[in-house]
């Protein structure tokens, strides 16, 4: 692989740092500009921009990757539901899909939300993940019409609450949208909720299931292994 800080006069160290800030907390690019700026790092916010959209994929690439090959992903229920976004005053639709662990399988963001799209985003997830023996979603009828025409409509379960888990994994693109002033493109966010997707589920510690200690010890591992990605 090549080297891709080959070509970048600051240290590897600080543009995973610059990177981490900016999409792990709900900061915008000047408030990682002032942070930096406290511990002796003198750059721009648009540097941090830079950084961010050359390096975030590349990085959410890493992470998606040595998951994949290091999880064995367990199809036990996903939880799907879509949230509405507005671009530049146009209403569109940010889908996810979750597991029982809640971490984020896929993002999708479109313009309708109907049985096409739907069916669009299941296949898309079930290519890379293969198909859960559950899933569980609102009472939108295009969920309901997509899972019939990949034959396991009997797998859906829409219970009153049950699908919280999904709802709540949207929290914290709802705080980033208003640190931005909203999205001004497709593209742009598409952009942004998978590389977020990717880093939360990297640094998903489940600190209210672990002891101190334990929870200690999974944040420092999560940390070394940031520090190691596209070394």
């Amino acid at each position: 692989m090549r080297n891709p800080f080959r070509y970048f006069k600051t240290s590897p160290e600080i543009i995973r740092l610059a990177v981490m800030m900016y999409i792990r907390f709900p900061l915008s690019l000047r408030n990682v500009e002032d942070l930096l700026h406290e511990r002796g790092i003198d750059i721009t916010h648009e540097t941090v921009r830079f950084w961010w959209n050359w390096f975030g994929p590349l990085f959410a690439k890493s992470i998606r990757r040595r998951r994949l090959q290091n999880t064995n992903y367990s199809n036990w229920t996903w939880y799907l539901d879509e949230v509405f976004v507005r671009i530049n005053g146009e209403l569109h639709y940010l889908w996810r899909a979750v597991d029982h662990e809640g971490e984020v399988l896929e993002a999708f963001v479109t313009k309708r939300r109907d049985r096409k799209t739907a069916l669009k985003f299941l296949r898309k997830a079930m290519k890379r993940y293969g198909a859960p023996d559950q899933v569980v979603t609102d009472k939108l009828p295009s969920d309901k019409a997509a899972l019939r025409d990949l034959g396991i409509a009997h797998r859906q379960a829409t219970a009153r609450w049950l699908n919280n888990r999904a709802e709540n994994s949207h929290q914290p693109l709802r705080r980033r949208e208003k640190i931005m002033n909203r999205f001004r493109s497709m593209r742009s966010l598409q952009k942004f909720a998978a590389v977020q997707s990717c880093i939360h589920n990297h640094f998903n510690l489940e600190r209210h299931f672990y002891r101190r200690e334990d929870f200690k010890e999974n944040r420092t591992q999560a940390l070394a292994e940031w520090r190691q990605l596209a070394a």
